[in-house]
């Protein structure tokens, strides 16, 4: 008989797993219920179903911005490029070698709502006309899984520039691709596809807020993201919505995936705080991914000196979920 015996930091599948969803899984599926995966909203994709499709070199190396020290070692690049949260996919951490199938290229971003003029704008198009960098940032999972990654890319600032919003535009809403052809997870009629994130104009604008298109001086893999993806690193790691595909400019405040599906254990503002635990576990403390080192997880994960400021005044708000 197989015995599993889980570590102080794990956390069973059916505590991360949202409790409603998880309990009602099982007979969902002997029943047999389907959903059908909405279509992706971009541009066809030249078949392409090789292992690993090729990617182009833009987007993959910048000079090293040090104003945010991470204050821990990078993590190794096989254990952050190999354990991945990505549900499009499926629902367990080892889908890195299924998502290498989602074509990187060619590869478009809609970018509607209250802007100037909504256009789609080609990715490598995008890349030619902003500044990238490389910044190293810390990553805390809802989980309480941590890592720490060389990205490269751009502040959001410089795309909230480029997209010129109206001033009446609030709030920046994100969606993920979802390709049914490649994403089998699509499949699960648990989870309100697409995959939809927001912020608001203020925190989009913080200099710390990133989007990616690199890791370890190379393009965004898809199982992290690729080929751009938010990091958002005072937040968890579910606000860093990945595979970005349409960016909308809203007065509206966003309801993102993770509150849909779960409003009592979710909500729209998730910044990092170990005082504040989710309803089903501690925030206090964090593994460091590749090792069994369990530390201290430090309120908006260490980068309050820079955004703390963001949520002055917000009385009322449930910032910390």
């Amino acid at each position: 008989m197989h015995i599993v015996r889980r570590r102080g930091w794990e956390i069973a599948e059916h505590l991360v797993t949202p409790e409603a969803f998880a309990l009602r899984r099982r007979g969902v599926l002997a029943g047999g219920l389907a959903m059908a995966a909405s279509a992706s909203i971009r541009p066809a994709i030249a078949a392409d179903t090789s292992a690993e499709p090729s990617a182009s070199p833009l987007g993959a190396s910048g000079p090293l911005n040090n104003k945010y020290p991470p204050g821990r070692a990078v993590t190794d690049a096989k254990n952050a490029t190999t354990y991945n949260n990505y549900y499009e996919f499926n629902e367990t951490k080892e889908i890195w070698r299924q998502a290498q199938k989602l074509p990187q290229r060619p590869w478009s971003i809609a970018i509607d709502g209250m802007v100037a003029k909504p256009r789609t704008i080609a990715i490598d198009d995008l890349l030619k006309q902003v500044q990238l960098e490389e910044r190293i940032y810390r990553h805390r999972c809802v989980e309480t899984w941590a890592m720490t990654v060389p990205w490269t890319g751009f502040p959001l600032s410089q795309l909230v520039k480029l997209a010129e919003p109206l001033g009446s535009a609030t709030y920046i809403r994100f969606q993920s691709d979802q390709d049914p052809k490649y994403m089998p997870g699509l499949d699960s009629p648990f989870y309100p596809w697409p995959y939809i994130e927001g912020v608001t104009m203020t925190e989009a604008m913080n200099d710390v807020a990133f989007v990616s298109t690199g890791m370890y001086g190379k393009p965004l893999p898809p199982q992290d993201g690729g080929p751009i993806r938010l990091t958002l690193p005072w937040k968890y790691g579910f606000k860093s919505a990945k595979a970005l595909v349409k960016i909308t400019f809203t007065d509206k405040r966003p309801l993102n995936f993770w509150q849909a599906l779960a409003p009592d254990e979710y909500g729209f503002w998730a910044n990092v705080n170990p005082a504040v635990s989710h309803p089903r576990w501690s925030q206090a403390k964090e593994r460091l991914l590749g090792s069994d080192e369990i530390v201290p997880t430090v309120i908006y994960n260490g980068y309050g000196e820079w955004v703390a400021s963001l949520y002055d005044g917000l009385k009322g708000e449930k910032l910390f979920v």
